[in-house]
């Protein structure tokens, strides 16, 4: 049986908006506290898929102050899904969260790390939060009403060549060889012809 659609008027959008901002903020103080610090590291899927104490803290506080608010909606978080939890996305308010996406750059000291929570209504995310504590970058986002850092209005490159383009790419946790042969191979294509990005 379908579920049914949920109705949400702009000021419960913009409650769950504001709350989602603010659980954001409190959760990178936990974040900048312990980047400096040293790290108890453990690994998931394999040896490169790490994960500390802070992501598991991070995970449950932001979870628990998203349910004091909203007891009725669900919740998705990466640690809880990775250790054997529940990934269930419903057309109820669902939240989505990675509590510290970048955890490699956090053992590693390397300022490139976020919060990140979305929210889903009716299996669509219609908000989204990004906050880079380090370096006091909040990305925030509204299903349209456009994307903003720090509350200055973003906007897409005009760029439409990939020859004129600045590419960015990492290679990823896993280290099985096909999955390392398609990004080298995909690195290939992005530095030859007809591609060639500037970088």
């Amino acid at each position: 049986m379908e579920d049914e659609l949920v109705e949400v008027d702009e000021k419960e959008m913009q409650q769950f908006f504001d709350v989602a901002v603010s659980v954001a903020r409190k959760a990178g103080e936990v974040v900048k506290e312990a980047f400096y610090k040293e790290k108890t590291i453990d690994t998931k899927s394999c040896g490169t898929d790490l994960v500390t104490e802070t992501d598991q803290q991070v995970e449950a506080f932001i979870i628990g102050a998203l349910k004091e608010k909203f007891p009725s909606h669900s919740f998705i978080g990466e640690e809880t899904v990775s250790s054997g939890g529940k990934c269930n996305l419903s057309n109820t308010p669902t939240w989505i969260i990675d509590p510290i996406d970048g955890t490699t750059n956090f053992v590693h000291k390397y300022p490139m790390v976020a919060i990140c929570i979305g929210l889903a209504i009716n299996k669509e995310v219609v908000i989204g939060v990004v906050y880079n504590c380090i370096k006091d970058e909040m990305y925030t986002g509204r299903k349209g009403l456009g994307a903003f850092c720090n509350g200055v209005q973003l906007h897409c490159s005009s760029c439409t060549d990939l020859s004129s383009a600045l590419g960015i790419t990492e290679l990823g946790a896993s280290r099985e060889p096909s999955e390392i042969e398609v990004r080298i191979r995909n690195f290939r294509r992005l530095a030859e012809e007809p591609a060639r990005v500037h970088r």
